[in-house]
């Protein structure tokens, strides 16, 4: 197989075969974490921060195609995000994360609340050890960018909806001896910022 693939050559059609090579269903998710083929090169299919999939500067509109891609995504601890088959690794790029939670909802489970996303490729994820919450604060006004895993290194990007909505669930504790603004979900304490910085920027 060439080093690189030649996007002339990969009709939609063969997209879709690239699935099936991974000998998906639809049933469950495949053991793309198993699998370690060679790497076949990178292929001009870009993730946009808002969680649209381009193929050569042009929209996937296809969302069964979209999802099906997404049930054979693999980040490695190279920080570069694949598309994974028994067969081939093929290098993608992502511009912020591969998924976008689009939904949540608040819940309490033998005492406990318990947050769960939807992501815009039909995951549903429950927060928790195995899958936190992270928060990036950045840009010049602090922006806060919240992020939940997915499974694997694969995050979902809180859409900013959802992001206030968590944010109402949020309270101050005392986290190590400084009192923190956090979210609890399955019994798991996530700290956002500390509380004073929080009333800085609410101001």
């Amino acid at each position: 197989m060439s080093e690189n693939y030649n996007p002339e050559e990969i009709p939609t059609q063969a997209l879709e075969a690239l699935v099936a090579r991974a000998g998906h269903t639809g049933d469950g998710l495949p053991p793309v974490e198993k699998w370690n083929p060679e790497f076949c090169g990178d292929l001009d299919i870009v993730i946009k921060r808002d969680g649209t999939w381009f193929y050569m500067g042009t929209p996937i509109g296809r969302a069964p195609l979209v999802r099906l891609f997404s049930t054979v995504l693999r980040k490695d601890d190279d920080g570069k995000t694949y598309l994974v088959t028994p067969v081939e690794k093929i290098g993608i790029t992502v511009e912020d994360a591969p998924f976008v939670a689009v939904e949540m909802n608040a819940s309490q489970q033998a005492d406990e609340q318990v947050l769960t996303f939807r992501t815009n490729v039909g995951d549903l994820v429950e927060c928790g050890a195995d899958n936190p919450l992270r928060f990036d604060i950045v840009g010049e006004t602090d922006q806060l960018k919240p992020y939940v895993l997915v499974r694997g290194r694969l995050e979902a990007l809180l859409a900013r909806p959802v992001m206030y909505e968590l944010i109402s669930f949020g309270e101050e504790i005392e986290v190590d001896g400084q009192v923190m603004f956090v979210l609890r979900s399955k019994g798991e304490v996530f700290p956002i910022m500390p509380a004073q910085k929080l009333a800085q920027l609410s101001a």
